[in-house]
């Protein structure tokens, strides 16, 4: 795709995800990576309202290009880029069901969301919880590198999920799904529920695959 309809897509994924209450007011932000850089959504941009001419283009080292002013966020896109060499798309929401169980004590940080269904199984996979920092603290852009190679999903503890894909068109695929799957783990957090057993996960994986 062009730089232009990249912009385009960005604009539109960020309507439709609002429009559908996965974000409020002024939170979020998607990214593409290009060749020389990233595009991705300005700071304070609702994600409703996109204008795809002034979306911000960023070096890879942070670097403004052209456009308005990058989102104070742009460095955890930039940390899963860093690290998933093969993902060029990124979202990070602040959805409601993700973000209250990023809220959750005595979780496990490396398995934060249980594999409930086997298409949270496929398109999104273990989910890791990044400790706490205040949004644009660069140690949390730190956490995220550290993880970033064995997780695509990844829920920033008190903050909201940040998911990497091979293109936009997954990324958002597989934040929805996330989101879903928490909102079913918080609903069915004082029930016996079944999650899947590690041998059907490796067989919905090689069955995805394949």
């Amino acid at each position: 795709m062009s730089e232009r309809e990249l912009r385009e897509q960005i604009s539109e994924y960020g309507k439709s995800l609002f429009n559908r209450g996965y974000g409020v007011g002024t939170s979020g932000n998607i990214s593409v990576r290009l060749p020389d850089g990233m595009l991705i959504t300005p700071t304070n941009c609702s994600l409703g309202k996109i204008d795809p001419e002034r979306i911000s283009k960023v070096s890879l080292n942070g670097s403004l290009l052209e456009g308005d002013k990058p989102s104070k966020e742009a460095f955890l896109h930039l940390a899963m880029y860093g690290a998933r060499e093969r993902d060029d798309a990124v979202v990070h929401l602040h959805s409601t069901y993700s973000v209250a169980l990023s809220c959750l004590q005595d979780v496990d940080p490396e398995n934060v969301i249980p594999p409930l269904t086997a298409y949270f199984v496929m398109k999104v996979g273990r989910v890791f919880r990044a400790p706490y920092y205040p949004p644009g603290d660069a140690q949390l852009g730190n956490a995220v590198g550290k993880i970033a190679s064995q997780y695509r999903a990844v829920l920033l503890a008190n903050h909201g999920p940040l998911f990497s894909g091979s293109t936009l068109d997954s990324a958002v695929a597989g934040i929805e799904e996330m989101e879903e799957t928490a909102k079913l783990v918080l609903l069915l957090k004082n029930e016996k529920a079944s999650s899947l057993t590690p041998e059907q996960c490796q067989d919905l994986l090689e069955r995805s695959s394949s």
